[in-house]
């Protein structure tokens, strides 16, 4: 037997069920039958057929099956980038579900460029994903690439950068209730001066954090003030810009809504460098309950973005519609509840006494 292997990878040859039914002196449909767990093979002889298949280095020819029913049994994923905390607990929560379900995955990312982002969904599209599941980059203005998906009824659920207009399955948060409870909470501490800093407007999430930021401030009385929201891309350096700024501003802020957590805690980082204390001179809210929140100090306030469960309801919601079970067209958008989580970064109020919120 281990010659017969041997010969079958210096001629580098894929075994075939005809050759263990040659070897074994069994019909090719006995062995099929075998290697598919068939009940109708006898248990010894299915056991003799797959320590047979194991020597020879049988692989099963997955591919071709899927091919004769016109699926792949793999699911792509496209989001704006890989080296967040969040998208990493959303691709930790899709692959629970895809697993589970018998599924692989095929994951791409754009680097926050539209073209790049259309150049993955058609490679995808190309490589017969049965389905799809993407976050749109910053830049992204219309959903004209995803349309041979919607032609072939190859379904699409856009979570976190979504197109609100659209009428695609979405999973998202309430960002707009996020940044208005995160802006309520500082003015509730006692900051009048709130700087926003965030990403482009255009897109969802960062577009209606803004809108609930400014409504927050109309609710108590508070002026918006133009200068004090700072358009940044939420890296690292951002975060150490956007301190210089606050720093170098005339009517020094005394309240930051910063909408990524990496870069608050860079923020807070440069700011403390600076000689300015969080909360005492300026209070600091984040968003996403990154790790980085419980280790930068103080602890750092945040709203608590699900990125595991989202990524499971994504998931959940393509693959019961893949197989029968739902229909994406009844669910147009899933809300995820995301919550503020109060640290020691935003308590300015009762600073010499305990706060109850």
């Amino acid at each position: 037997m281990q010659a017969i292997a041997l010969i079958q990878l210096m001629l580098n040859k894929e075994v075939t069920i005809y050759d263990i039914a040659e070897r074994l002196n069994l019909s090719p449909a006995t062995i099929s039958r075998a290697l598919n767990d068939d009940p109708v093979v006898k248990k010894k002889t299915r056991k003799v057929i797959l320590e047979a298949a194991k020597e020879l280095g049988y692989r099963k020819n997955t591919f071709a099956r899927n091919l004769r029913n016109q699926r792949t049994n793999t699911i792509g994923v496209l989001v704006h980038e890989l080296k967040s905390n969040f998208i990493t607990s959303v691709l930790a929560g899709i692959e629970k579900v895809t697993t589970e379900a018998g599924y692989d995955l095929i994951i791409a990312h754009s680097s926050e460029s539209f073209e790049k982002e259309a150049a993955n969904a058609l490679n995808l599209f190309h490589k017969r994903v049965d389905g799809l599941i993407a976050s749109l980059a910053s830049n992204t203005e219309n959903l004209d690439h995803f349309t041979p998906f919607e032609e072939k009824n190859i379904p699409v659920v856009f979570f976190d950068r979504v197109e609100e207009n659209s009428n695609s399955t979405k999973v998202i948060i309430d960002n707009y209730t996020c940044g208005y409870r995160a802006t309520q909470h500082l003015i509730e501490q006692g900051c009048k001066r709130i700087v926003l800093v965030t990403a482009d407007l255009r897109r969802n999430v960062y577009g209606q954090r803004h809108q609930g930021y400014a409504d927050a401030l109309a609710a108590a009385g508070i002026a918006y003030d133009e200068s004090l929201v700072l358009i940044k891309d939420l890296s690292e350096q951002c975060g150490v810009e956007a301190a210089l700024e606050i720093i170098g501003m005339n009517k020094r802020p005394d309240g930051a809504f910063i909408t990524n957590d990496f870069s608050a805690a860079v923020c807070m980082q440069t700011l403390k460098e600076h000689g300015l204390r969080i909360p005492h001179d300026i209070a600091v809210v984040g968003f996403n309950d990154d790790a980085i929140s419980k280790i930068i100090e103080p602890q750092l306030t945040t709203i608590r973005y699900p990125g595991t469960e989202i990524g499971e309801l994504a998931a959940l919601n393509l693959i019961n519609h893949l197989q029968g079970i739902a229909n994406l067209h009844h669910t147009k958008t899933v809300i995820v509840r995301s919550d503020l989580v109060i640290r020691q970064s935003s308590l300015r109020k009762n600073l010499n006494g305990p706060t109850h919120l």
